[in-house]
C-alpha cells in the first residue's frame, strides 16, 4: 500500500506540474530559491528507490536537497542522489549499488580469484597510460562475460559509479570491440587495481573486502593458495581457448600429448593433417591432464593406467558443440612423468553434409551412388580406411533419403552427428550389436544403417534387412570396392546371400585441395611417376599441373598449402555380369575379375578418379601419390 500511495501522489503531483507550467510564468532564481522542500517534489528515481527500500529518511533528503540548492540553483530537481553521497551518516557504497540497480546496470558475479586470475593473465589488454587512468576514476576490467553469444565475448569492467558518463566515454577510446560496465563497491575497485600495480599480499587484509557482498569465511588466502586458485584458473581459460580456436579453425580433432621435455603439445587436424598450433612450456604437464579430465564427463581423473572414454559440450559462437574425448596412457622419456595422450574428435552438426554433390564425387560415381539410395530395398557398401569419410557420405545419403513417411533407423557406436528424422540408436554394453539388429527387424523399419559389419553374424543380419525389402546402409574397412565382397565371403556369408543383398559397393578416399590463392605451376615433373600414375603422353605434354604454394603469409591456407578436402571413389554397381562371377566363386573371389568387369562397365577407380582431380588442377600429383599411389 505504501508504494502504490506514494506513486498515486507522484503522479498526481506531475500532472499540476504540467498544469501550472503550460499557465503560469517562469519563475526567477530568487522564487526557487526561496521554495520550501516538499517529498511530493521528488523527480530523482533513485532517491525514491532509497526512500521506499528506508535505507534513507526525509531528514537525509532534505539536507541533500538544501546543498543542491547552494551548488546549482537551476539543477535543483536533478541528480539530488548524488548530493547524499556527502552525507556523513549515509554509507556510500549502498547510494551508488541502488543507483546502478535503477539504472540497470548488473552487479560483478565474479570471485576474488576470478578477477585476480584476469588482472594477471590479461594485462597486456592495456596500455600503462590506461592503466594509470583506470586507477583514477577508478574502474577495473575484471573478465570475460561468456554467457554473451558472439564471436567477441565483452570485457566485463567494474566500477562503483556506473552511471558516471566520463568512465563510459572513456571505456569508448579503449578501442575494444564489446564491453560491459557493472558494479562493485569501490574498496573493491581500488583493491584490485592496486594488486595489479603492488603485485603483493598486503591487499587482502580485512579492511579491503573482496566479497561483493556475498559473505566468506574470514580467513585469509595465503599467497601459495591464491598462486595456486589463479594457475589452475588460467588453466581451464588455456583449455576453454582450446576448444574454440579448434572449432573455429575447423579443426577435426585436438591431440594433446606431453613430451619428454615436460611441456604439453597441442595439436589441430585440419584437412586430414596434424599440425602444431601451440606447445606449453609453463605448465606441469599432470596439472594440464587433469584439467581437461575434469572437464570431461564419464571420465576419472585418478585413474592414469587405463583407456577412458568421455564427453565434452560446449556453446561456441552460437552453435552447440558436442566433443568426443579419448584417453590413452602412453610411454614417455621421463619416467617421472605419469603421461596420458589425449585425443578430443570435434563433432559439429553444422559440417553435416546434406548436399550429395558437395561431396566432390566424379559425375559417374555421384551418379551409381544416387541411384542406389533410391532403391526400395538392397545394401549399399562403404569401404576404406579410418578417416576415408565413410560416415560423412553415409550422413550425407540419409539426410537426402530421411523423410516423415520413411522409418529409418541407425545403430552406431558412438552416434556422432544427430540426422532430422532419423532414429539413431547408441549401441552399450546393454545393447550389443547383434541384440540391436534382431530388435529392428521388429521395429518396423524402411531404412537401416548399420555402422559396421564387423562379423558374420552382423554381416548376415545387415543382408538379411537387406533381402527382406529393407533400404541397407553398412560399412567395411577394405583398400578397394572388389575386396569388399572378397571380405564378406571370408567372414563366412554365402556367396548368394553377397551376390543379390549388394546393389552398390563404394570404396572411398579423401584427398587434399590446393589452396586457390597460393597454389603454384609444377615445373619439375618425373615422367616415370606420372605414367605409372596413369597419364597418358598426350596429357603430359597439354595439361598444366600445379603444386601446393605453402605460403606462410597466405590468409587462405596459413602456409598449409590445402584447403579443404574432396572425396575420390570408385563405384562397383552389382550388373547381372558381376552377380553371375559372384555367384560362380568356389574356394575365393575372383578381385581382379570383379574389377575389370567393372571397368569394363564404366567403373572408375581410386587412381583414375584421383587422376581427374589432377587433370582440373585441383590437387597436386603429390597429394595424388599420397591418397591412391599404391592402388590400382
Amino acid at each position: 500500500m505504501k508504494s502504490l500511495d506514494y506513486t498515486r501522489k507522484k503522479s498526481q503531483y506531475r500532472r499540476r506540474r504540467r498544469e501550472r507550467a503550460r499557465s503560469a510564468k517562469p519563475r526567477s532564481p530568487s522564487e526557487v530559491e526561496s521554495e520550501e522542500f516538499s517529498p511530493l517534489m521528488l523527480e530523482d528515481r533513485v532517491v525514491i528507490k532509497l526512500l521506499y527500500e528506508e535505507l534513507i529518511r526525509i531528514e537525509h533528503v532534505e539536507r541533500a536537497w538544501k546543498l543542491q540548492k547552494e551548488r546549482d540553483v537551476t539543477d535543483a530537481h536533478h541528480l539530488l542522489w548524488r548530493a547524499l553521497l556527502d552525507d556523513p551518516e549515509l554509507d556510500r557504497d549502498t547510494i551508488f549499488a541502488q543507483a546502478a540497480a535503477v539504472y540497470d546496470f548488473k552487479p560483478v558475479r565474479f570471485s576474488k580469484v576470478e578477477m585476480l586470475t584476469f588482472l594477471r593473465t590479461h594485462e597486456d589488454l592495456f596500455t600503462e597510460k590506461q592503466w594509470t587512468e583506470m586507477m583514477a576514476f577508478p574502474v577495473a576490467p575484471v573478465g570475460f562475460d561468456y554467457a554473451t553469444k558472439g564471436e567477441h565475448k565483452p570485457i566485463v569492467f567494474a566500477t562503483h559509479d556506473p552511471t558516471n558518463t566520463a568512465i563510459h566515454r572513456f571505456l569508448h577510446t579503449l578501442n575494444k570491440k564489446r564491453f560491459e560496465l557493472r558494479f562493485a563497491p569501490e574498496a573493491v575497485v581500488v583493491a584490485l587495481l592496486a594488486n595489479r600495480f603492488r603485485r603483493s599480499s598486503t591487499l587482502m587484509r580485512q579492511d579491503l573486502p573482496f566479497d561483493l557482498g556475498v559473505s566468506e569465511d574470514a580467513d585469509l588466502i595465503d599467497e601459495e593458495t591464491l598462486d595456486a586458485e589463479i594457475n589452475r584458473s588460467a588453466l581451464i581459460h588455456l583449455f576453454e581457448t582450446i576448444l574454440t580456436e579448434a572449432v573455429r579453425q575447423g579443426a577435426s580433432d585436438i591431440h594433446i600429448v606431453p613430451n619428454a621435455r615436460r611441456h604439453i603439445e597441442i595439436l589441430f587436424r585440419l584437412d586430414g593433417s596434424l599440425h602444431r598450433w601451440h606447445v606449453e612450456e609453463r605448465i606441469h604437464p599432470e596439472a594440464f591432464l587433469a584439467v581437461v579430465k575434469d572437464n570431461s564427463f564419464n571420465v576419472d581423473r585418478f585413474v592414469r593406467d587405463k583407456a577412458q572414454d568421455g564427453f565434452i559440450q560446449r556453446q561456441v559462437d552460437g552453435a552447440l558443440i558436442r566433443f568426443r574425448v579419448s584417453v590413452l596412457p602412453v610411454v614417455n622419456a621421463r619416467m617421472d612423468i605419469r603421461s596420458e595422450s589425449i585425443v578430443i574428435r570435434i563433432l559439429d552438426d553444422r559440417k553435416v553434409v546434406k548436399d550429395l554433390s558437395l561431396l566432390g564425387l566424379h559425375e559417374k560415381a555421384l551418379a551409381g551412388f544416387e541411384w542406389a539410395i533410391r532403391q526400395p530395398y538392397g545394401m549399399v557398401v562403404l569401404t576404406g580406411p579410418t578417416g576415408s569419410g565413410k560416415s560423412t557420405t553415409l550422413n550425407a545419403a540419409l539426410t537426402q533419403i530421411a523423410t516423415p513417411d520413411r522409418n529409418v533407423i541407425t545403430v552406431e557406436d558412438p552416434v556422432e552427428y544427430v540426422i532430422p528424422e532419423v532414429r539413431q540408436i547408441k549401441l552399450s554394453h546393454q545393447l550389443p550389436l547383434e541384440e540391436a539388429l534382431r530388435a529392428i527387424l521388429r521395429h518396423d523399419p524402411d531404412v537401416v544403417m548399420v555402422g559396421e559389419m564387423r562379423d558374420r553374424a552382423t554381416a548376415e543380419l545387415a543382408i538379411k534387412l537387406a533381402n527382406t525389402g529393407h533400404l541397407t546402409f553398412s560399412t567395411l574397412h577394405t583398400n578397394d570396392a572388389p575386396s569388399a565382397v572378397s571380405r564378406l565371403y571370408k567372414m563366412g556369408v554365402e556367396p548368394f546371400l553377397i551376390a543379390y543383398a549388394i546393389n552398390l559397393v563404394v570404396a572411398q578416399r579423401l584427398i587434399r585441395k590446393l589452396c586457390p590463392e597460393c597454389k603454384e605451376v609444377e615445373t619439375d615433373l618425373d615422367g616415370e611417376l606420372l605414367r605409372y600414375l596413369g597419364f597418358t603422353e598426350e596429357e603430359m605434354s597439354t595439361l598444366t599441373f600445379y603444386k601446393s604454394g605453402k605460403n606462410p603469409h597466405c590468409k587462405t591456407c596459413k602456409g598449409a598449402g590445402y584447403k579443404g578436402r574432396r572425396a575420390v571413389a570408385e563405384t562397383m554397381l552389382f550388373s547381372k555380369e558381376i552377380r553371375a562371377m559372384i555367384m560362380a566363386a568356389e574356394d575365393m573371389i575372383d578381385e581382379d575379375g570383379l574389377r575389370a568387369q567393372a571397368v569394363k562397365e564404366g567403373m572408375l577407380t581410386l587412381k583414375d578418379s584421383a587422376r581427374e582431380v589432377v587433370k582440373m588442377g585441383d590437387t597436386s600429383v603429390e597429394e595424388m601419390l599420397r591418397v591412391v599411389g599404391g592402388a590400382l
